[in-house]
């Protein structure tokens, strides 16, 4: 299972929000691209960037810091947080960004993730927000009347390289994985699920390791990393270990 250390760009630098409040941000770094440098020398695999300005806006905000951190790293990234047109996804991806995340778009326009999904096989990742199990968009600011599951099915058969499950109400809180919610989503898949949201200790990665065949292939950090709460040697190895 691969465990993915978030970056959140907000105004150029590096923070964290409590349930995708923008007023609830703390900053763990001004310069990202130093960030990243220190998340390749723990020893990471990957990398989980998303543009929360971009997200609001629509569009790329933080581009200058995300160049930054693909320069600084060797690492593969993934990238989500705005991108809502094909040139918009082909900019990024030919800048290095190895898979962009589709959150807003993939409720709104479909046939925009089919298509991205035709050109780059492999590289497009749809990202769900869920608030009570219904998807939310716009940067988490509307919430639809769409489930979770339903909309997941709708790209079964467009070639998702995985999908991005965040349960909203435990982003950055600490208080745990929705542990119930990602596997049942993953075991009605056959396109991989990563986890997000609520990561707080060894304990959540141990009990999401135990899920992890019903096609939870990953789960992505926070603030626990930041904070010190998670010992990244430690995350690594029990998520490398064999169930």
């Amino acid at each position: 299972m691969i465990l993915y250390p978030a970056i959140d760009l907000k105004d150029g630098r590096c923070v964290r929000l409590l349930r995708g409040d923008m007023a609830a941000a703390t900053v763990f770094a001004a310069a990202p691209a130093d960030q990243a440098r220190q998340f390749a020398d723990a020893g990471f695999e990957w990398l989980h960037l998303v543009d929360l300005n971009g997200a609001f806006a629509g569009r790329p905000v933080n581009g200058d810091a995300v160049e930054a951190i693909l320069a600084a790293v060797a690492l593969p990234v993934q990238l989500g947080g705005g991108i809502r047109d094909l040139s918009t996804i082909e900019f990024w991806l030919d800048r290095g960004v190895k898979r962009v995340i589709l959150g807003t778009v993939a409720l709104t326009d479909p046939e925009l993730v089919r298509e991205a999904c035709k050109r780059h096989p492999d590289r497009i990742v749809v990202g769900i927000d869920a608030r009570d199990g219904m998807v939310a968009v716009e940067g988490w600011a509307r919430t639809s009347e769409v489930r979770a599951l339903d909309l997941a099915l709708r790209f079964e058969d467009a070639g998702v390289a995985a999908i991005v499950y965040t349960d909203i109400d435990r982003d950055g809180a600490l208080g745990g994985v929705n542990i119930e919610a990602t596997a049942d989503l993953a075991f009605a898949l056959t396109t991989p699920v990563i986890a997000s949201g609520g990561v707080a200790s060894l304990a959540d990665l141990k009990s999401l390791k135990e899920v992890e065949k019903t096609g939870v292939e990953g789960v992505i950090c926070g603030r626990a990393l930041y904070d010190g709460r998670l010992d990244p040697s430690a995350a690594l190895r029990l998520l490398t270990e064999p169930v």
